[in-house]
């Protein structure tokens, strides 16, 4: 009967509750949050073979793969862009596990359940693949993994099993042998996270945005892989984006103050590994293979069994990948590979009894505090006198942002917050008294000029019901003019616009986050009320242009055009009909020339 006397000796793997023959164990959470075997010794037939199956207890049969020493290392990306872009490294376990899918195999890997939750999961429906992609973060629970996966392979299934290296290393043990038709992929991993900590901070960010958490992607790329931004939305169309330690999450993850007991005392990190694949970050490419570094994310791949390496010649053709050595792969990936986390320096046991009383955020402040924001509220102190020593130098440009922020009921901002509409001079608003102007999540520049002599007028109309959606930082340089009329929506993310910009909006004009509009550019989501007498012909349509577009200089889109993510619009293009994400268009009417393009701002 297995019994648990020191935690460091439990690495939360489930196995133990998959091999009993009577169903007498359970998994009630601790204090912590993680899960600890419980026995019914009503239901328990005293039969041992919970001890048997424990990788802890049986590191034996965990390490009894043929193995190669050293791995072979590979080091590389997917070719598709959006694959890699979703992906945590490279798009590798991508790759792998549609090489499995097209072989009528399953895949098994972590997914993040409707109520934030994590467990493991198998399938072989390949349009699983999207909820099986990038790390979560927190602990999974695999409870019916290992059953479930050697029900498959005694039926002759081909199974590919991802997860970390202690979930892997039970697998192992659950089997006993090894299967001809099982790949076991494994990833560095630094440690497991406690699901209880990971609860309350989602709790933490669903108050402070108001709404529901329905998507989450720990590390998000939008602002770079190097940013380790946490992205996550809302059921109010709300985002939160937390970059590397001021997220509190991550701050805490990396400072190891909520991991589980036994990765304080991990025996799964070592050469050579215990799984047929290793996957993890290829932290200091840059060192190494700078051409394979362009902060999108790149794979590291360890080889550990001919059977893996025959498993990754499948996909090889779906890579930009080259050969390293092991040493090439060590020095940014040290702590995940071969390092024990230390234990923080905390009264851990205060830590988690305050999680029942306390936010995290308050958790955060009180025992992992982010350093930089202290120094950063200084700097803060002295942009706040340095911002009102510029306004009293310029005071028509305060008593501009006093109007049309203030007394203007048409805009809905706040100045304290920094959310505000800044106006230039020699700009033309008109707005109808049932106009609006919504900004936030930053400052609206509009009028915005080098050449602060220039009389160049910019100009906006918004008519009846008309609104100008401004979430996030931006600016509309000088020569624009844009129309909205009668009940139409114009949406603008944080994002920077050239000289010459000319929107007419009749019904709705979305553009996506971080998109750039060069000079002279034309976006109109009607035909001026002409009619052609044509079946099916509209004079009016949408617009919607995605994020991180790039619009050159000259261009012009027409209505009714669905513009995807991450596209390049060339010059002088005459975009009339919709763009794929991640293309290059040219030419009028415009034409894809490239896929798969990536660019950044």
């Amino acid at each position: 009967m297995i019994e648990i006397t020191n935690k460091e000796q439990c690495c939360g793997c489930n196995a133990c509750g998959d091999i009993c023959p009577k169903g007498a164990i359970t998994f009630p959470q601790d204090e912590e949050g993680f899960w600890y075997p419980k026995v019914d010794l009503e239901k328990c037939v005293n039969c041992g073979m919970c001890n048997k199956v424990c990788p802890l207890q049986n590191m034996d049969k965990v390490k009894s793969a043929e193995k190669m020493n050293p791995p072979k290392v590979v080091g590389g990306y997917h070719k598709n862009i959006a694959i890699r872009f979703d992906s945590t490294s490279g798009g590798i376990f991508s790759a792998l596990a549609n090489a499995m899918y097209k072989d009528g195999g399953y895949v098994s890997g972590a997914i993040q359940n409707e109520d934030l939750t994590v467990c493991n999961f198998i399938s072989n429906d390949k349009r699983d693949l999207a909820k099986l992609r990038s790390s979560k973060y927190v602990q999974s629970s695999a409870i019916g993994l290992y059953k479930r996966i050697k029900e498959l392979l005694n039926a002759g299934e081909k199974v590919l099993a991802c997860g970390s290296p202690c979930q892997m290393g039970a697998l192992r043990s659950y089997l006993g042998k090894d299967y001809e038709n099982l790949i076991i992929v494994d990833f560095l991993c630094r440690a497991t996270n406690s699901p209880k900590a990971y609860r309350k901070y989602m709790d933490m960010l669903e108050k402070q945005y108001g709404g529901k958490v329905v998507y989450v992607k720990a590390k998000n790329k939008e602002h770079g892989w190097h940013s380790l931004a946490r992205k996550v939305v809302f059921d109010n169309g709300k985002e939160y984006y937390g970059e590397g330690h001021d997220d509190h999450y991550r701050r805490g993850y990396h400072w190891n103050m909520f991991e589980r007991p036994s990765c304080y005392d991990c025996k799964f990190k070592e050469i050579p590994r215990n799984s047929d694949i290793t996957l993890g970050d290829f932290w200091g490419v840059e060192k190494v293979a700078p051409d394979l570094e362009q902060n999108l994310g790149t794979s590291m791949v360890m080889l550990n069994t001919p059977k893996g390496e025959a498993f990754f010649e499948k996909i090889r053709g779906k890579l930009n990948c080259r050969d390293f050595a092991l040493q090439d792969i060590i020095p940014g990936n040290r702590q995940a590979l071969l390092e024990v986390i230390k234990y923080p320096n905390i009264d851990r046991k205060a830590m988690f009894e305050d999680m029942d009383k306390m936010p995290f955020d308050e958790i955060a402040a009180k025992y992992f505090p982010n350093k930089k924001n202290k120094v950063g509220k200084k700097r803060l102190f002295k942009k706040i006198v340095k911002f009102v020593l510029q306004r009293l130098q310029s005071p028509l440009e305060t008593l501009r942002i006093f109007r049309y922020n203030v007394l203007c009921s048409n805009v809905k901002s706040c100045v304290l917050k920094g959310n505000y509409l800044k106006v230039q001079s020699h700009c033309a608003i008109d707005l109808h008294k049932n106009a609006k102007i919504l900004v936030t999540n930053g400052v609206f520049d509009f009028g915005m000029k080098k050449n602060k002599k220039s009389k160049a007028e910019t100009s906006l109309f918004i008519d009846d019901g008309g609104v100008l959606q401004i979430d996030g930082k931006n600016f509309i340089k000088n020569t624009s003019d844009i129309q909205i009329f009668k009940g139409a929506l114009l949406r603008f993310g944080p994002g920077a616009t050239n000289m010459g910009l000319k929107i007419v909006c009749s019904e709705k004009i979305w553009i996506g986050d971080y998109t750039r509009i060069g000079r002279d550019v034309w976006i109109r989501d009607n035909n001026g009320g002409h009619k052609i007498i044509q079946v099916g012909y509209k004079d009016k349509a949408p617009v919607i242009i995605g994020n991180y577009v790039w619009i050159c200089s000259g261009a012009q889109i027409m209505k009714g055009v669905t513009i995807g993510d991450g596209a390049v619009i060339s010059a002088n293009s005459v975009v009339t009909s919709n763009v794929p994400a991640h293309s290059l268009v040219a030419g009028n009417p415009a034409k894809v020339v490239a896929e798969n393009v990536y660019w950044r701002p």
